[in-house]
């Protein structure tokens, strides 16, 4: 069974809040599986195992947080001869505009290459219910996307 891989890293618990609602939006919308990935845990079996990918992460000092950035310094020469080419999206918990989180997800993205399909979830401030909304369409947009073939 195809499954989507949602990779996040979170300190605060709002990255994983909207990792988890994706994840929900995943289950309700299709019949795909979903696993969530704790970036600084996780290695290259997240991105091949994975028919799409979900990255959350907070926005640190105006970029990705440190433990998704980890995760793609240990993943990316790896997997560079799979030439991947995944469909992926991108929930980000910002503390400011979160515009340099998903700038640099997109650079660093295109050197595996994965395919961005959806425009970035960016949260500002606290995780409201408008915010989990966002994050469930988004999870079930990108598992639409790959039952439909779409991606």
């Amino acid at each position: 069974m195809q499954q989507i891989g949602i990779i996040y890293h979170s300190q605060s618990g709002h990255a994983l809040a909207l990792a988890r609602a994706a994840a929900d939006g995943v289950s309700a919308n299709s019949a795909l599986s979903v696993q969530l990935y704790p970036a600084l845990q996780s290695g290259l079996e997240a991105l091949v195992d994975s028919a799409a990918v979900i990255f959350a992460t907070p926005e640190n000092f105006g970029t990705i947080s440190g433990g998704l950035k980890d995760f793609f310094d240990r993943t990316y020469y790896p997997a560079e001869p799979l030439k991947l080419n995944k469909p992926y999206g991108l929930l980000v918990s910002a503390g400011n505009d979160g515009r340099g989180a998903v700038r640099d997800v997109e650079r660093i993205a295109t050197g595996y290459p994965l395919r961005k399909v959806a425009e970035a979830v960016i949260v500002r401030g606290e995780i409201t219910e408008r915010a989990i909304e966002q994050a469930r369409e988004l999870g079930g947009a990108v598992a639409c996307g790959v039952e439909l073939g779409i991606f």
